[in-house]
């Protein structure tokens, strides 16, 4: 059991201050009666709430596809710069949702973004190897070596060690590069150390998770039933 404003304000449609207010002016309704005060306790998955007799839906958590365009943060807020939150509706960001794993600025593709932490924790944990796969055009000739290293692990110069990744040569300059971790700038910072600087890098894909490529650099839409089920089932 929850408390009704605290249900309805987690729609991100109303504030717990203007949820008191729709109580108080008897807008409110469960189960067809009159709410009775902001802190009653409803069941929010059973319990059927209405405003102005709307229903209201309900979510315990909400999961959206982005496909991040280049030129903004990977973050909840920032006072000088607009963030991927910027795209969304207030209702959509009033829910708290946060990026899981962040993209460079200047990086696009995949970002799943959600309210659920535990999932959150799981995806990026390299304890449960779900693959974050990218694709990359570099500047310089890719070759065999490089794969080599990649499979091996580098440590970087300032001494950070990278995992043993997966390094997938498409042309002489454009490669997919597939890791189970996501350290600051780590596929930036891994094919410059084999003197590779990146010029262009594209997430693809999370684990089952693939960018749906109707969507354009800018667009959002939520998860399906299957693609959650299956995110959930490989983070078990």
């Amino acid at each position: 059991m929850e408390r009704l404003d605290k249900v309805l304000a987690a729609t991100g449609r109303w504030s717990r201050r203007e949820v008191k207010e729709l109580v108080r002016r008897g807008r409110v309704t469960v189960d067809g009666r009159l709410a009775a005060a902001p802190e009653d306790k409803v069941d929010p998955a059973a319990s059927r709430i209405c405003v102005d007799g709307e229903p209201v839906s309900w979510e315990a958590f909400v999961y959206i596809m982005m496909h991040k365009p280049a030129g903004l943060l990977s973050a909840t807020e920032d006072a000088r710069q607009k963030t991927v939150l910027d795209l969304l509706p207030a209702e959509l960001r009033r829910r708290g949702l946060a990026p899981v794993g962040r993209l460079d600025k200047d990086t696009e593709g995949l970002l799943l973004l959600t309210d659920d932490g535990m999932l959150t924790h799981r995806l990026l944990s390299p304890k449960y190897h779900v693959d974050k796969v990218y694709f990359a055009q570099v500047k310089g000739e890719l070759t065999a070596s490089d794969v080599e290293a990649f499979a091996d692990g580098i440590t970087l110069g300032d001494g950070l060690v990278c995992r043993p990744a997966k390094l997938e040569i498409l042309t002489g300059d454009t490669c997919l590069v597939t890791l189970q971790e996501g350290k600051f700038h780590q596929v930036k910072r891994m094919l410059a150390s084999r003197g590779k600087p990146v010029v262009y890098l594209k997430r693809l894909s999370m684990g089952s998770l693939r960018l749906d490529e109707r969507l354009e650099k800018g667009q959002y839409r939520r998860l399906t039933e299957d693609e959650l089920r299956v995110l959930r089932d490989e983070t078990a």
